[in-house]
């Protein structure tokens, strides 16, 4: 399950994320795409149009100001040989996202 936190995206760091990426539109606000949590880092994605296997992410603790941070892709992807890949970056805490979806699924019937 992802974590539920969001945060708005000051328009200062949307303007700075606009010039750091190819990207025309950045959301207003974005969720927190690790898995659940209700401390620590929060890292909500702004976009992956950037430099190859890299996107940029708003971090932010708590009510702390927020920051832009550009991060490398997560290289893992699930088992299997049409294995999804892991949305996040690099060294993220937790879970991948393809294992949160797994659990997601019921496989009682």
């Amino acid at each position: 399950m992802r974590c539920t936190h969001w945060r708005r995206v000051p328009l200062d760091l949307a303007r700075e994320a606009r010039q750091k990426s190819a990207a025309k539109y950045i959301d207003r606000a974005v969720q927190c795409q690790l898995s659940a949590h209700d401390e620590g880092e929060h890292f909500g994605l702004l976009t992956d149009a950037c430099a190859y296997e890299t996107a940029l992410w708003l971090h932010w603790h708590g009510t702390d100001k927020a920051e832009l941070v550009v991060l490398p892709d997560c290289p893992v992807a699930a088992p299997g040989p049409d294995g999804e890949g892991c949305c996040l970056f690099a060294d993220h805490a937790k879970q991948h996202t393809w294992e949160d979806a797994l659990e997601e699924v019921s496989c009682t019937s």
